[in-house]
C-alpha cells in the first residue's frame, strides 16, 4: 500500500473524527462531540501548540493521524517534541502508516531544531510497541499522573 503524509486540513474533519473516535475507543476513553470539537479547534489554530499530520492511502482516504507538540527540557536547555497520539485504522495496520507518521513528525522536529521526539504508549499495546521498538529507543523512565 502506498502511504503519504501531510498536515491536517479543515476538509479532513469528518475522517479525522472517525479515526479519533477509534483511537479513544482503543484506549477506552469516553469522548464527546464537544471534546472532538475542542481538539479539532486546537489543530486548526496556528497559535496553539497542537499539531496533526495525517496519513493517506493511494486513493486519498485518511488511514491514520498523529498529534504532536513542542515541549521544553530545562535540564538540557532545549525544545523537544512530544508525540501525543498516533492511530492507524485497523484495516490499514501493517501498511507502513505508523512508520510514515512517526517519520513525518521526526522531519518536522529536525526542521525546527528540536532535540528529541518522545512518546508513551500503553504497556499492553504490543502491536504498536513492535513498531516503536524498531524506530526508537525505549527509555527506562516511569510515568506518573496526578488526576485533578
Amino acid at each position: 500500500m502506498t502511504v503519504t503524509t501531510r498536515p491536517i486540513a479543515p476538509a479532513d474533519r469528518a475522517a479525522w473524527e472517525g479515526l479519533f473516535a477509534g483511537y479513544a475507543a482503543f484506549y477506552k476513553v469516553d469522548q464527546t462531540p464537544q471534546m472532538r470539537e475542542t481538539v479539532f479547534g486546537w489543530l486548526m489554530d496556528d497559535t496553539h501548540s497542537s499539531n496533526c499530520i495525517v496519513a493517506e492511502d493511494a486513493t486519498g482516504a485518511l488511514i491514520g493521524f498523529t498529534h504532536f507538540r513542542p515541549f521544553v527540557s530545562q535540564l538540557r536547555a532545549s525544545t523537544n517534541c512530544f508525540l501525543d497520539d498516533l492511530f492507524v485504522d485497523p484495516a490499514a495496520r501493517g501498511s507502513g502508516a505508523a512508520q510514515a507518521l512517526i517519520g513525518a513528525v521526526k522531519t518536522v522536529a529536525q526542521d525546527k531544531g528540536w532535540g528529541t521526539v518522545r512518546w508513551i504508549t500503553a504497556e499492553d499495546n504490543y502491536r504498536g510497541r513492535g513498531v516503536y521498538d524498531k524506530l526508537a529507543t525505549r527509555t527506562p523512565w516511569v510515568t506518573y499522573d496526578i488526576k485533578l
